[in-house]
Protein backbone atom coordinates (compact mmCIF):
# COMPACT_ATOMS: atom_id res chain seq x y z
CA UNK A 1 0.00 0.00 0.00
CA UNK A 2 2.74 2.58 0.79
CA UNK A 3 4.42 1.85 -2.58
CA UNK A 4 1.13 2.29 -4.40
CA UNK A 5 0.55 5.64 -2.62
CA UNK A 6 4.05 6.82 -3.59
CA UNK A 7 3.53 5.84 -7.20
CA UNK A 8 0.21 7.67 -7.28
CA UNK A 9 1.81 10.80 -5.82
CA UNK A 10 4.61 10.76 -8.41
CA UNK A 11 2.13 10.32 -11.28
CA UNK A 12 -0.03 13.16 -9.94
CA UNK A 13 2.99 15.42 -9.76
CA UNK A 14 3.92 14.64 -13.37
CA UNK A 15 0.38 15.37 -14.49
CA UNK A 16 0.41 18.70 -12.68
CA UNK A 17 3.73 19.91 -14.15
CA UNK A 18 2.22 21.33 -17.36
CA UNK A 19 -0.47 23.20 -15.42
CA UNK A 20 2.09 24.63 -13.05
CA UNK A 21 4.36 25.67 -15.91
CA UNK A 22 1.50 27.38 -17.70
CA UNK A 23 0.99 29.74 -14.79
CA UNK A 24 -2.22 28.18 -13.55
CA UNK A 25 -0.93 27.20 -10.13
CA UNK A 26 0.54 29.22 -7.33
CA UNK A 27 4.30 29.25 -7.15
CA UNK A 28 4.71 29.17 -10.94
CA UNK A 29 7.96 27.35 -11.79
CA UNK A 30 8.51 29.86 -14.61
CA UNK A 31 8.74 32.75 -12.14
CA UNK A 32 12.50 32.41 -11.47
CA UNK A 33 13.15 32.64 -15.21
CA UNK A 34 10.83 35.64 -15.48
CA UNK A 35 12.65 37.37 -12.63
CA UNK A 36 16.01 36.71 -14.26
CA UNK A 37 14.72 38.18 -17.54
CA UNK A 38 13.33 41.23 -15.74
CA UNK A 39 16.80 41.72 -14.26
CA UNK A 40 18.42 41.45 -17.68
CA UNK A 41 20.13 38.14 -16.89
CA UNK A 42 19.53 35.96 -19.93
CA UNK A 43 22.04 33.32 -18.88
CA UNK A 44 20.34 32.68 -15.54
CA UNK A 45 16.94 32.62 -17.25
CA UNK A 46 18.12 30.03 -19.77
CA UNK A 47 19.56 27.87 -17.00
CA UNK A 48 16.24 27.92 -15.12
CA UNK A 49 14.29 27.04 -18.24
CA UNK A 50 16.58 24.15 -19.18
CA UNK A 51 16.27 22.81 -15.65
CA UNK A 52 12.48 22.83 -16.05
CA UNK A 53 12.75 21.01 -19.38
CA UNK A 54 14.84 18.32 -17.70
CA UNK A 55 11.98 17.96 -15.21
CA UNK A 56 9.46 17.37 -17.97
CA UNK A 57 8.42 20.78 -19.30
CA UNK A 58 7.55 20.75 -23.00
CA UNK A 59 8.79 23.15 -25.68
CA UNK A 60 5.51 25.15 -26.06
CA UNK A 61 5.60 25.96 -22.34
CA UNK A 62 9.12 27.47 -22.35
CA UNK A 63 9.72 28.57 -25.97
CA UNK A 64 8.65 32.20 -25.49
CA UNK A 65 10.82 32.80 -22.42
CA UNK A 66 13.71 30.84 -23.89
CA UNK A 67 13.59 33.07 -26.97
CA UNK A 68 13.65 36.15 -24.77
CA UNK A 69 16.57 34.76 -22.76
CA UNK A 70 18.56 34.21 -25.96
CA UNK A 71 17.74 37.73 -27.16
CA UNK A 72 19.07 39.13 -23.89
CA UNK A 73 22.30 37.26 -24.54
CA UNK A 74 22.50 38.69 -28.05
CA UNK A 75 22.16 35.30 -29.74
CA UNK A 76 19.48 36.11 -32.30
CA UNK A 77 20.01 32.88 -34.24
CA UNK A 78 19.09 30.74 -31.22
CA UNK A 79 16.27 33.12 -30.33
CA UNK A 80 14.76 32.60 -33.78
CA UNK A 81 14.96 28.81 -33.38
CA UNK A 82 12.76 29.07 -30.31
CA UNK A 83 10.36 31.75 -31.56
CA UNK A 84 10.00 31.34 -35.31
CA UNK A 85 8.01 28.05 -35.27
CA UNK A 86 5.29 29.77 -33.25
CA UNK A 87 4.95 26.74 -30.95
CA UNK A 88 3.63 28.34 -27.76
CA UNK A 89 1.06 27.17 -25.27
CA UNK A 90 -2.09 29.32 -24.86
CA UNK A 91 -0.73 31.13 -21.82
CA UNK A 92 2.50 32.27 -23.52
CA UNK A 93 1.22 32.58 -27.09
CA UNK A 94 0.79 36.36 -26.95
CA UNK A 95 4.23 36.90 -25.44
CA UNK A 96 5.84 34.49 -27.88
CA UNK A 97 4.53 36.25 -30.97
CA UNK A 98 5.29 39.63 -29.43
CA UNK A 99 8.91 38.56 -28.97
CA UNK A 100 9.01 37.19 -32.50
CA UNK A 101 7.82 40.59 -33.69
CA UNK A 102 10.56 42.30 -31.66
CA UNK A 103 13.14 39.95 -33.12
CA UNK A 104 12.04 40.72 -36.67
CA UNK A 105 11.98 44.42 -35.85
CA UNK A 106 15.51 44.21 -34.50
CA UNK A 107 16.67 42.53 -37.69
CA UNK A 108 14.85 44.98 -39.97
CA UNK A 109 12.18 42.53 -41.14
CA UNK A 110 9.27 44.95 -40.86
CA UNK A 111 6.55 42.97 -42.73
CA UNK A 112 7.38 39.88 -40.68
CA UNK A 113 7.31 41.97 -37.50
CA UNK A 114 3.86 43.29 -38.38
CA UNK A 115 2.56 39.76 -39.02
CA UNK A 116 3.92 38.53 -35.67
CA UNK A 117 2.40 41.46 -33.78
CA UNK A 118 -0.95 40.73 -35.44
CA UNK A 119 -0.74 37.20 -34.07
CA UNK A 120 0.10 38.55 -30.61
CA UNK A 121 -2.91 40.88 -30.72
CA UNK A 122 -5.20 37.86 -30.95
CA UNK A 123 -4.07 36.78 -27.48
CA UNK A 124 -3.18 40.02 -25.67
CA UNK A 125 -5.04 42.83 -27.46
CA UNK A 126 -4.93 45.20 -24.48
CA UNK A 127 -1.30 44.79 -23.49
CA UNK A 128 0.29 48.28 -23.37
CA UNK A 129 3.82 47.03 -24.05
CA UNK A 130 2.62 45.23 -27.17
CA UNK A 131 1.15 48.50 -28.41
CA UNK A 132 4.48 50.22 -27.72
CA UNK A 133 6.17 47.58 -29.89
CA UNK A 134 3.56 48.11 -32.59
CA UNK A 135 4.12 51.85 -32.38
CA UNK A 136 7.88 51.46 -32.81
CA UNK A 137 7.32 49.15 -35.77
CA UNK A 138 4.95 51.63 -37.38
CA UNK A 139 7.40 54.49 -36.84
CA UNK A 140 10.24 52.60 -38.51
CA UNK A 141 8.04 51.54 -41.40
CA UNK A 142 7.11 55.15 -42.20
CA UNK A 143 3.62 55.13 -40.68
CA UNK A 144 4.54 57.74 -38.07
CA UNK A 145 1.05 59.14 -37.63
CA UNK A 146 -0.26 55.66 -36.81
CA UNK A 147 2.71 55.20 -34.47
CA UNK A 148 1.60 58.25 -32.50
CA UNK A 149 -1.89 56.75 -32.26
CA UNK A 150 -0.40 53.50 -30.94
CA UNK A 151 1.61 55.41 -28.35
CA UNK A 152 -1.44 57.26 -27.08
CA UNK A 153 -3.43 54.03 -26.90
CA UNK A 154 -0.61 52.31 -25.00
CA UNK A 155 -0.79 54.99 -22.29
CA UNK A 156 -4.59 54.67 -22.15
CA UNK A 157 -4.22 50.92 -21.56
CA UNK A 158 -1.38 51.28 -19.07
CA UNK A 159 -1.21 54.75 -17.51
CA UNK A 160 1.38 53.44 -15.04
CA UNK A 161 3.31 51.34 -17.54
CA UNK A 162 6.91 52.53 -17.77
CA UNK A 163 7.47 51.54 -21.41
CA UNK A 164 4.25 53.25 -22.51
CA UNK A 165 5.19 56.45 -20.65
CA UNK A 166 8.69 56.42 -22.09
CA UNK A 167 7.47 55.88 -25.65
CA UNK A 168 4.97 58.72 -25.29
CA UNK A 169 7.77 60.97 -24.03
CA UNK A 170 9.97 60.10 -27.01
CA UNK A 171 7.17 60.84 -29.47
CA UNK A 172 6.35 64.14 -27.77
CA UNK A 173 9.99 65.18 -27.86
CA UNK A 174 9.86 64.94 -31.66
CA UNK A 175 6.46 66.57 -32.06
CA UNK A 176 6.28 69.23 -29.34
CA UNK A 177 9.89 69.68 -28.30
CA UNK A 178 11.99 68.50 -25.34
CA UNK A 179 10.23 70.69 -22.76
CA UNK A 180 6.93 68.93 -23.43
CA UNK A 181 8.52 65.51 -22.94
CA UNK A 182 10.04 66.12 -19.50
CA UNK A 183 6.88 65.39 -17.48
CA UNK A 184 6.44 62.04 -19.18
CA UNK A 185 10.03 60.98 -18.56
CA UNK A 186 9.68 62.02 -14.92
CA UNK A 187 6.45 60.02 -14.60
CA UNK A 188 8.19 56.94 -15.97
CA UNK A 189 11.19 57.41 -13.66
CA UNK A 190 8.93 57.57 -10.61
CA UNK A 191 7.92 54.02 -11.42
CA UNK A 192 11.39 52.78 -12.40
CA UNK A 193 14.03 55.14 -10.98
CA UNK A 194 16.98 52.85 -11.72
CA UNK A 195 16.35 52.35 -15.45
CA UNK A 196 19.54 53.38 -17.23
CA UNK A 197 17.72 53.74 -20.52
CA UNK A 198 15.16 56.08 -18.96
CA UNK A 199 17.81 58.07 -17.09
CA UNK A 200 19.77 58.49 -20.31
CA UNK A 201 16.72 59.72 -22.22
CA UNK A 202 15.79 62.08 -19.40
CA UNK A 203 19.32 63.46 -19.04
CA UNK A 204 19.61 64.14 -22.78
CA UNK A 205 16.25 65.90 -22.79
CA UNK A 206 17.26 68.06 -19.82
CA UNK A 207 20.32 69.08 -21.80
CA UNK A 208 18.16 70.05 -24.77
CA UNK A 209 16.25 72.56 -22.63
CA UNK A 210 19.41 73.99 -21.07
CA UNK A 211 19.14 72.45 -17.59
CA UNK A 212 22.82 71.52 -17.40
CA UNK A 213 23.02 70.99 -13.63
CA UNK A 214 20.03 68.66 -13.62
CA UNK A 215 21.47 66.81 -16.60
CA UNK A 216 24.77 66.32 -14.77
CA UNK A 217 22.91 65.02 -11.72
CA UNK A 218 21.17 62.36 -13.81
CA UNK A 219 24.40 61.23 -15.46
CA UNK A 220 26.03 60.86 -12.06
CA UNK A 221 23.14 58.68 -10.96
CA UNK A 222 23.67 56.56 -14.07
CA UNK A 223 27.33 56.09 -13.15
CA UNK A 224 26.38 55.14 -9.58
CA UNK A 225 24.21 52.35 -10.99
CA UNK A 226 26.74 51.36 -13.67
CA UNK A 227 30.26 52.81 -13.19
CA UNK A 228 31.17 52.01 -16.80
CA UNK A 229 28.01 53.33 -18.42
CA UNK A 230 29.04 54.63 -21.83
CA UNK A 231 26.02 56.85 -22.43
CA UNK A 232 26.56 58.68 -19.14
CA UNK A 233 30.15 59.58 -20.07
CA UNK A 234 29.04 60.65 -23.53
CA UNK A 235 26.38 62.95 -22.08
CA UNK A 236 28.95 64.42 -19.69
CA UNK A 237 31.23 65.00 -22.69
CA UNK A 238 28.41 66.94 -24.36
CA UNK A 239 28.03 69.06 -21.23
CA UNK A 240 31.75 69.78 -21.09
CA UNK A 241 31.83 70.73 -24.78
CA UNK A 242 28.90 73.11 -24.33
CA UNK A 243 30.80 74.76 -21.49
CA UNK A 244 33.85 75.19 -23.73
CA UNK A 245 35.94 72.65 -21.79
CA UNK A 246 37.19 70.81 -24.85
CA UNK A 247 40.01 68.88 -23.17
CA UNK A 248 37.63 67.53 -20.55
CA UNK A 249 35.06 66.77 -23.24
CA UNK A 250 37.63 64.79 -25.20
CA UNK A 251 38.62 62.74 -22.14
CA UNK A 252 35.00 61.99 -21.28
CA UNK A 253 34.23 61.07 -24.87
CA UNK A 254 37.13 58.64 -24.80
CA UNK A 255 35.67 57.03 -21.66
CA UNK A 256 32.34 56.57 -23.45
CA UNK A 257 33.84 53.67 -25.41
CA UNK A 258 34.25 52.75 -29.06
CA UNK A 259 30.59 51.93 -29.60
CA UNK A 260 29.43 55.39 -28.53
CA UNK A 261 32.25 57.21 -30.31
CA UNK A 262 31.42 55.43 -33.57
CA UNK A 263 27.76 56.47 -33.51
CA UNK A 264 26.76 59.58 -35.48
CA UNK A 265 26.30 61.63 -32.29
CA UNK A 266 29.74 60.62 -31.03
CA UNK A 267 31.38 61.38 -34.37
CA UNK A 268 29.70 64.79 -34.51
CA UNK A 269 30.90 65.68 -31.01
CA UNK A 270 34.44 64.46 -31.71
CA UNK A 271 34.67 66.44 -34.95
CA UNK A 272 33.26 69.57 -33.34
CA UNK A 273 35.82 69.41 -30.53
CA UNK A 274 38.62 69.03 -33.09
CA UNK A 275 37.28 71.91 -35.17
CA UNK A 276 37.17 74.26 -32.18
CA UNK A 277 40.61 73.11 -31.03
CA UNK A 278 42.19 73.92 -34.39
CA UNK A 279 42.61 70.29 -35.48
CA UNK A 280 40.89 71.10 -38.75
CA UNK A 281 42.14 68.15 -40.78
CA UNK A 282 41.17 65.64 -38.10
CA UNK A 283 37.77 67.30 -37.96
CA UNK A 284 37.46 67.03 -41.74
CA UNK A 285 38.22 63.31 -41.66
CA UNK A 286 35.57 62.71 -39.01
CA UNK A 287 32.96 64.90 -40.73
CA UNK A 288 33.71 63.04 -43.95
CA UNK A 289 32.99 59.74 -42.23
CA UNK A 290 29.78 61.13 -40.76
CA UNK A 291 28.70 62.59 -44.10
CA UNK A 292 29.04 59.17 -45.70
CA UNK A 293 26.79 57.76 -42.97
CA UNK A 294 24.25 60.58 -43.35
CA UNK A 295 24.46 61.80 -46.96
CA UNK A 296 21.28 63.89 -46.66
CA UNK A 297 22.41 65.79 -43.56
CA UNK A 298 22.85 69.36 -44.79
CA UNK A 299 24.43 70.60 -41.55
CA UNK A 300 27.11 67.91 -41.58
CA UNK A 301 27.90 68.76 -45.19
CA UNK A 302 28.43 72.43 -44.33
CA UNK A 303 30.60 71.52 -41.34
CA UNK A 304 32.73 69.30 -43.57
CA UNK A 305 33.14 72.14 -46.06
CA UNK A 306 34.08 74.53 -43.26
CA UNK A 307 36.68 72.14 -41.81
CA UNK A 308 38.22 71.63 -45.27
CA UNK A 309 38.42 75.38 -45.70
CA UNK A 310 40.00 75.98 -42.29
CA UNK A 311 42.42 73.12 -42.90
CA UNK A 312 43.61 74.65 -46.16
CA UNK A 313 42.31 71.70 -48.19
CA UNK A 314 41.04 74.00 -50.92
CA UNK A 315 41.41 71.65 -53.86
CA UNK A 316 39.39 68.94 -52.10
CA UNK A 317 36.80 71.53 -51.06
CA UNK A 318 36.36 72.67 -54.66
CA UNK A 319 36.20 69.12 -56.01
CA UNK A 320 33.63 67.98 -53.51
CA UNK A 321 31.38 71.02 -53.18
CA UNK A 322 31.47 73.02 -56.43
CA UNK A 323 28.49 71.06 -57.69
CA UNK A 324 26.44 71.78 -54.58
CA UNK A 325 27.49 75.44 -54.56
CA UNK A 326 26.48 75.83 -58.22
CA UNK A 327 22.89 74.85 -57.56
CA UNK A 328 20.31 77.67 -57.53
CA UNK A 329 19.29 76.71 -53.99
CA UNK A 330 22.82 76.54 -52.54
CA UNK A 331 23.39 78.30 -49.23
CA UNK A 332 25.35 81.60 -49.33
CA UNK A 333 27.74 80.17 -46.74
CA UNK A 334 28.68 77.21 -48.94
CA UNK A 335 29.04 79.47 -51.98
CA UNK A 336 31.36 81.71 -49.98
CA UNK A 337 33.52 78.77 -48.87
CA UNK A 338 33.84 77.46 -52.42
CA UNK A 339 34.53 80.95 -53.74
CA UNK A 340 37.29 81.54 -51.22
CA UNK A 341 38.78 78.14 -52.02
CA UNK A 342 38.95 79.07 -55.72
CA UNK A 343 40.48 82.39 -54.68
CA UNK A 344 43.16 80.63 -52.63
CA UNK A 345 43.94 78.43 -55.64
CA UNK A 346 44.43 81.52 -57.82
CA UNK A 347 41.24 80.89 -59.79
CA UNK A 348 39.85 84.41 -59.45
CA UNK A 349 37.28 84.24 -62.24
CA UNK A 350 35.64 81.18 -60.69
CA UNK A 351 35.92 82.69 -57.23
CA UNK A 352 34.07 85.82 -58.37
CA UNK A 353 31.16 83.77 -59.71
CA UNK A 354 30.52 82.11 -56.36
CA UNK A 355 31.24 85.15 -54.18
CA UNK A 356 29.00 87.42 -56.23
CA UNK A 357 26.14 84.92 -56.03
CA UNK A 358 26.64 84.54 -52.29
CA UNK A 359 26.37 88.30 -51.86
CA UNK A 360 23.05 88.60 -53.67
CA UNK A 361 20.03 89.00 -51.39
CA UNK A 362 17.81 86.00 -51.90
CA UNK A 363 14.10 85.58 -51.71
CA UNK A 364 13.26 83.44 -48.67
CA UNK A 365 12.72 80.28 -50.71
CA UNK A 366 12.56 77.51 -48.20
CA UNK A 367 12.31 74.49 -50.47
CA UNK A 368 16.05 73.91 -50.69
CA UNK A 369 17.63 70.53 -51.25
CA UNK A 370 21.25 69.58 -51.71
CA UNK A 371 20.89 66.96 -54.45
CA UNK A 372 23.97 67.10 -56.61
CA UNK A 373 22.38 65.46 -59.66
CA UNK A 374 20.96 66.75 -62.95
CA UNK A 375 17.17 66.69 -63.05
CA UNK A 376 17.24 64.30 -65.98
CA UNK A 377 19.17 61.74 -63.95
CA UNK A 378 16.73 61.94 -61.03
CA UNK A 379 13.80 61.57 -63.43
CA UNK A 380 15.31 58.49 -65.09
CA UNK A 381 16.07 56.85 -61.74
CA UNK A 382 12.52 57.49 -60.56
CA UNK A 383 10.99 56.12 -63.77
CA UNK A 384 12.97 52.89 -63.37
CA UNK A 385 11.91 52.42 -59.73
CA UNK A 386 8.83 54.59 -59.07
CA UNK A 387 7.91 52.70 -55.87
CA UNK A 388 11.23 53.35 -54.15
CA UNK A 389 10.82 56.08 -51.56
CA UNK A 390 14.30 57.54 -51.93
CA UNK A 391 13.91 57.83 -55.71
CA UNK A 392 10.59 59.65 -55.31
CA UNK A 393 11.93 62.00 -52.64
CA UNK A 394 14.94 62.85 -54.77
CA UNK A 395 12.92 63.48 -57.94
CA UNK A 396 10.17 65.56 -56.31
CA UNK A 397 12.76 67.69 -54.53
CA UNK A 398 14.57 68.27 -57.81
CA UNK A 399 11.31 69.29 -59.48
CA UNK A 400 10.42 71.64 -56.62
CA UNK A 401 13.85 73.26 -56.59
CA UNK A 402 13.80 73.77 -60.36
CA UNK A 403 10.43 75.52 -60.32
CA UNK A 404 8.31 72.66 -61.68
CA UNK A 405 5.83 72.81 -58.84
CA UNK A 406 2.79 71.39 -60.65
CA UNK A 407 4.60 68.20 -61.64
CA UNK A 408 6.11 67.97 -58.16
CA UNK A 409 2.63 68.17 -56.61
CA UNK A 410 1.27 65.41 -58.82
CA UNK A 411 4.01 62.96 -57.92
CA UNK A 412 4.13 63.97 -54.24
CA UNK A 413 0.38 63.41 -53.92
CA UNK A 414 0.76 59.90 -55.30
CA UNK A 415 3.60 59.23 -52.87
CA UNK A 416 1.49 60.44 -49.94
CA UNK A 417 -1.39 58.22 -51.03
CA UNK A 418 0.96 55.23 -50.93
CA UNK A 419 2.46 56.27 -47.55
CA UNK A 420 -0.33 57.82 -45.46
CA UNK A 421 0.91 58.99 -42.08
CA UNK A 422 4.55 59.26 -43.18
CA UNK A 423 6.19 62.47 -41.98
CA UNK A 424 8.48 62.40 -45.03
CA UNK A 425 5.55 62.03 -47.42
CA UNK A 426 3.60 64.81 -45.68
CA UNK A 427 6.58 67.16 -45.72
CA UNK A 428 7.30 66.36 -49.35
CA UNK A 429 3.69 67.09 -50.31
CA UNK A 430 3.96 70.38 -48.44
CA UNK A 431 7.20 71.27 -50.21
CA UNK A 432 5.73 70.51 -53.62
CA UNK A 433 2.68 72.65 -52.93
CA UNK A 434 4.87 75.44 -51.56
CA UNK A 435 6.89 75.41 -54.78
CA UNK A 436 3.61 75.60 -56.73
CA UNK A 437 2.43 78.54 -54.54
CA UNK A 438 -0.42 76.46 -53.11
CA UNK A 439 0.26 77.90 -49.68
CA UNK A 440 -2.89 76.79 -47.87
CA UNK A 441 -2.48 73.24 -49.09
CA UNK A 442 1.18 73.29 -48.13
CA UNK A 443 0.26 74.42 -44.61
CA UNK A 444 -2.29 71.64 -44.26
CA UNK A 445 0.39 69.03 -45.02
CA UNK A 446 2.97 70.75 -42.82
CA UNK A 447 0.60 70.87 -39.86
CA UNK A 448 0.03 67.13 -40.09
CA UNK A 449 3.78 66.54 -40.33
CA UNK A 450 4.37 68.80 -37.30
CA UNK A 451 2.12 66.57 -35.18
CA UNK A 452 4.76 63.88 -35.66
CA UNK A 453 8.08 65.70 -35.95
CA UNK A 454 8.35 69.48 -35.66
CA UNK A 455 11.84 70.46 -36.76
CA UNK A 456 13.04 74.01 -37.26
CA UNK A 457 13.31 73.36 -40.98
CA UNK A 458 9.59 72.56 -41.00
CA UNK A 459 8.83 75.65 -38.91
CA UNK A 460 10.68 77.86 -41.42
CA UNK A 461 8.61 76.41 -44.24
CA UNK A 462 5.41 77.04 -42.31
CA UNK A 463 6.45 80.62 -41.53
CA UNK A 464 7.09 81.24 -45.22
CA UNK A 465 3.65 79.89 -46.11
CA UNK A 466 1.96 81.97 -43.39
CA UNK A 467 3.73 85.12 -44.56
CA UNK A 468 2.73 84.39 -48.15
CA UNK A 469 -0.88 84.28 -46.96
CA UNK A 470 -0.42 87.53 -44.99
CA UNK A 471 -0.97 85.60 -41.75
CA UNK A 472 1.80 87.22 -39.77
CA UNK A 473 0.27 86.65 -36.33
CA UNK A 474 0.03 82.91 -36.95
CA UNK A 475 3.66 82.86 -38.03
CA UNK A 476 4.75 84.74 -34.91
CA UNK A 477 2.77 82.39 -32.66
CA UNK A 478 4.37 79.37 -34.31
CA UNK A 479 7.90 80.69 -33.87
CA UNK A 480 7.26 81.73 -30.26
CA UNK A 481 5.87 78.31 -29.36
CA UNK A 482 8.74 76.51 -31.07
CA UNK A 483 11.38 78.59 -29.28
CA UNK A 484 9.68 78.00 -25.93
CA UNK A 485 9.79 74.26 -26.55
CA UNK A 486 13.36 74.33 -27.96
CA UNK A 487 15.13 77.10 -26.01
CA UNK A 488 18.63 76.18 -27.22
CA UNK A 489 17.80 76.51 -30.92
CA UNK A 490 19.79 79.54 -32.06
CA UNK A 491 18.13 79.67 -35.47
CA UNK A 492 14.70 79.85 -33.83
CA UNK A 493 15.90 82.66 -31.56
CA UNK A 494 17.17 84.54 -34.60
CA UNK A 495 13.87 84.14 -36.41
CA UNK A 496 11.97 85.32 -33.33
CA UNK A 497 14.28 88.35 -33.24
CA UNK A 498 13.29 89.21 -36.82
CA UNK A 499 9.66 89.36 -35.75
CA UNK A 500 10.59 91.49 -32.74
CA UNK A 501 12.38 93.99 -35.00
CA UNK A 502 9.35 94.16 -37.28
CA UNK A 503 7.16 94.89 -34.26
CA UNK A 504 9.57 97.58 -33.03
CA UNK A 505 10.47 95.69 -29.84
CA UNK A 506 14.21 96.28 -30.06
CA UNK A 507 15.00 95.25 -26.49
CA UNK A 508 13.39 91.85 -27.01
CA UNK A 509 15.18 91.51 -30.34
CA UNK A 510 18.50 92.28 -28.64
CA UNK A 511 17.89 89.67 -25.92
CA UNK A 512 16.91 87.05 -28.51
CA UNK A 513 19.93 87.76 -30.73
CA UNK A 514 22.32 87.69 -27.76
CA UNK A 515 20.86 84.30 -26.86
CA UNK A 516 21.21 83.10 -30.46
CA UNK A 517 24.90 84.05 -30.58
CA UNK A 518 25.56 81.71 -27.65
CA UNK A 519 24.26 78.69 -29.58
CA UNK A 520 26.35 76.53 -31.87
CA UNK A 521 26.18 77.63 -35.51
CA UNK A 522 24.39 80.93 -34.97
CA UNK A 523 27.54 82.64 -33.71
CA UNK A 524 28.93 82.36 -37.26
CA UNK A 525 25.84 83.58 -39.15
CA UNK A 526 26.75 86.87 -40.89
CA UNK A 527 23.12 87.87 -41.42
CA UNK A 528 22.23 87.41 -37.74
CA UNK A 529 25.40 89.18 -36.63
CA UNK A 530 24.66 92.08 -38.96
CA UNK A 531 21.13 92.31 -37.64
CA UNK A 532 22.47 92.24 -34.09
CA UNK A 533 24.78 95.13 -34.94
CA UNK A 534 21.92 97.26 -36.28
CA UNK A 535 19.77 96.51 -33.23
CA UNK A 536 22.65 97.43 -30.90
CA UNK A 537 23.09 100.69 -32.81
CA UNK A 538 19.45 101.63 -32.36
CA UNK A 539 19.78 100.88 -28.66
CA UNK A 540 22.77 103.21 -28.43
CA UNK A 541 25.49 100.60 -27.93
CA UNK A 542 27.72 101.58 -30.84
CA UNK A 543 30.85 99.73 -29.68
CA UNK A 544 29.05 96.40 -29.38
CA UNK A 545 27.47 97.12 -32.76
CA UNK A 546 30.92 97.59 -34.27
CA UNK A 547 32.17 94.32 -32.78
CA UNK A 548 29.22 92.37 -34.18
CA UNK A 549 29.39 94.06 -37.57
CA UNK A 550 33.11 93.38 -37.88
CA UNK A 551 32.50 89.69 -37.12
CA UNK A 552 29.77 89.57 -39.76
CA UNK A 553 31.96 91.29 -42.34
CA UNK A 554 34.94 89.03 -41.63
CA UNK A 555 32.73 86.00 -42.21
CA UNK A 556 31.27 87.20 -45.52
CA UNK A 557 32.83 90.37 -46.91
CA UNK A 558 30.65 90.44 -50.00
CA UNK A 559 27.31 90.22 -48.22
CA UNK A 560 25.39 93.53 -48.48
CA UNK A 561 23.82 93.18 -45.02
CA UNK A 562 27.17 92.61 -43.33
CA UNK A 563 28.77 95.42 -45.33
CA UNK A 564 25.98 97.86 -44.52
CA UNK A 565 26.07 96.98 -40.81
CA UNK A 566 29.82 97.63 -40.69
CA UNK A 567 29.42 100.95 -42.48
CA UNK A 568 26.72 102.12 -40.08
CA UNK A 569 28.70 100.96 -37.04
CA UNK A 570 31.91 102.63 -38.20
CA UNK A 571 30.05 105.88 -38.80
CA UNK A 572 28.48 105.73 -35.34
CA UNK A 573 31.87 105.20 -33.68
CA UNK A 574 33.62 107.97 -35.65
CA UNK A 575 35.36 105.72 -38.17
CA UNK A 576 37.13 107.06 -41.28
CA UNK A 577 34.65 108.74 -43.63
CA UNK A 578 36.37 107.29 -46.69
CA UNK A 579 36.02 103.75 -45.35
CA UNK A 580 32.34 104.32 -44.52
CA UNK A 581 31.66 105.65 -48.02
CA UNK A 582 33.53 102.78 -49.64
CA UNK A 583 31.56 100.21 -47.65
CA UNK A 584 28.24 101.87 -48.47
CA UNK A 585 29.14 101.96 -52.15
CA UNK A 586 30.07 98.29 -51.95
CA UNK A 587 26.66 97.59 -50.42
CA UNK A 588 25.01 99.47 -53.29
CA UNK A 589 24.03 102.50 -51.15
CA UNK A 590 25.05 106.11 -50.94
CA UNK A 591 26.39 107.96 -47.93
CA UNK A 592 23.15 109.76 -47.11
CA UNK A 593 22.75 111.64 -43.82
CA UNK A 594 20.72 108.74 -42.50
CA UNK A 595 23.07 106.12 -43.92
Amino acid sequence: MPNRRLAFAVMAALVLIPAALSGQAAGDPLDPARRAIAGGDGIAAEAELRRLMEQGAQRPQVAALMGEAEMLQGDLVKARRWLSPGEFNPETRGLGFQLLGRLNLRQGNLPEAAAAFDQALQSIPRDPVLWVDIGRMRYLSGAQSQAVDAGIYAVELGPDNVEALQFRAQLLRDAAGPAAALWWFEAALKRNPDSLELLGDYAATLGEVGRAKDMLKQTRQMIEIDPENEQAFYLQAVLAARAGKDDLARRLLWRSGDAMRDKPAGLLLSATIDLRSGNHRNAAQTYDRLERMQPDNRTVRLLLARSLSLGGLNRELVQRFSGYASRPDASPYLMTLVGRAHEALGERALATQYLDRAAQPRESLLVTFDINLPLEVSELRWQREPKRSDRTLEYVRQLASSGQGVQAVRIANGFLADHPGSVDALTLAGDANLAASNFRRALAHYREAAKIRRSFSLVRRMVFAYRSLQQKEEALTLVTEYLAANPLDGQAAGLAAEFAVELGDLKRADVLLSHAFKQAGSEADPVLLGQGALVALQLGDSQRALDLAQRAYDLQRAHPAATFALARSLKATGGPVEQVEALLAKAGLSATPEG
